[in-house]
Parts: C-alpha cells; structure tokens; sequence
C-alpha cells in the first residue's frame, strides 16, 4: 500500500528525513510517534503530496508521489483520507452541507446518492442524528468525528490521522481510537501521528518513530 525507499525531505533548505525507507501494508494500523519537530507531520503530508521528496521514492497505492503531476493530486486525495488535529470544520454550515460540499468539490452531482453517502459515513461514525448540528454546538470528540466521516466519504483506502486525539480529553481521546481501529476492520489502513502515549498503550499497534532524520521500529510493549 504504501512503500518509501531512501527518501530524502527538506523544508526550506532544513533536512528532515535523511535516506530512510518504509513499507505499511494494505489494511495495517500504524502509529507514527517522535518529539515535536521530528517530521511526523512531514512525512504524512508527503504521503497526500501536499510535500514532495527532494530525492528517493514514495508509492502510495499506484501512485508514484515524486513523479505526480499536479492535476493528478485530486485523484490520489481520493485515495487517502485526511483527519487534523483542529476538525477543519466549516463553521457557516451544518455537518450534513459540511459533508455534502465535499462531496460536490469532488465531483459527486447526484443528489440521492449524495444523501446516502453522507447517512452511511454519519452512521459509521456514530452521528447519524447529528447531521443538523451546526459544529458549534457538537462536543470536540463529536466535531472529529464529523471530520472522520468527512475523511471516509469518497471510500478511501488509507486514513491518515494528524494528532487526532490531541484537543480531546482521554475519555473521548479512547472513544477516536477504537472508532478509527472499527474503520481498520473494514480494510482501510490507518496511519495515525500521535504523542498519546496512553493511547498507545491501551490500544496496542505497530509503532514507528521519527527520530534523528530517521524512522525506526518500536515494540509497542515498551511504550
């Protein structure tokens, strides 16, 4: 699914990855760990090319992201479901029209197969009588998954995850991570960025680490 070979990634002239390789399974659930600063942001928005390699490969399903041309980005974001740690809500409009609006920027006209897309992703989410709710008035675990429904609504086959838990409190922290492991059950493969350490150890998966410009295995018992 996903396949990282001796890539290197610079930020304004700054190196962030020096020649490190991965590989993530089709329908693994992976946690992407480091301190502040180590790339785990960097590299997941390599993965939807919103940053591309100064050199080496990464492959994202067929998708080759240091040789994709910029009107191909679309079709890959397809592909690969994206969830922020701060919603990305929009605050005008209802969760249905937020779901509905992204559905018709990318390309959705029919309208009964648009409202029965937006009731399955509610349902999966656990907010099917929430889509009249303005964000404002759903709680924070409410508002993301509002924004994990957002994530799923084109059938992708990876979520990735940017410190989803990190506005929650640990109640509502636990509640994100087993509704995203329910998604894993389903096929999709989960990459998630965290510092949740007590998350980690609650819900046991594999676990790599962003560190020194590298990234390494960890074995998640040592959390």
């Amino acid at each position: 699914m996903i396949i990282i070979k001796n890539l290197n990634i610079y930020q304004e002239n700054h190196q962030i990855f020096d020649n490190v390789s991965l590989k993530i399974s089709n329908g693994e659930f992976v946690y992407l760990i480091g301190d502040t600063g180590s790339g785990k942001s960097s590299l997941l928005k390599s993965l939807y090319a919103e940053i591309k390699p100064e050199s080496g490969s990464i492959k994202v399903g067929e998708f080759e992201i240091q040789s994709l041309k910029d009107k191909d980005i679309p079709f890959l974001r397809r592909e690969v479901g994206i969830v922020f740690q701060d919603f990305q809500l929009l605050t005008d409009r209802n969760i249905y029209n937020n779901l509905k609006f992204v559905l018709k920027a990318t390309g959705w006209k029919d309208k009964i197969k648009i409202n029965n897309r937006i009731k399955e992703v509610l349902n999966a989410v656990h907010l099917d009588s929430m889509e009249e709710k303005m964000p404002y008035e759903l709680s924070g675990g409410e508002q993301q998954k509002a924004a994990i429904a957002r994530a799923l609504l084109n059938k992708p086959k990876i979520i990735l995850a940017d410190e989803p838990t990190g506005n929650l409190d640990p109640e509502k922290s636990i509640k994100i991570i087993q509704l995203l492991e329910e998604i894993n059950l389903s096929g999709t493969t989960i990459i998630i960025a965290t510092h949740d350490y007590e998350i980690m150890r609650k819900v046991k998966k594999r676990t790599v680490k962003c560190n020194d410009k590298k990234i390494v295995e960890i074995d998640p018992e040592s959390l």
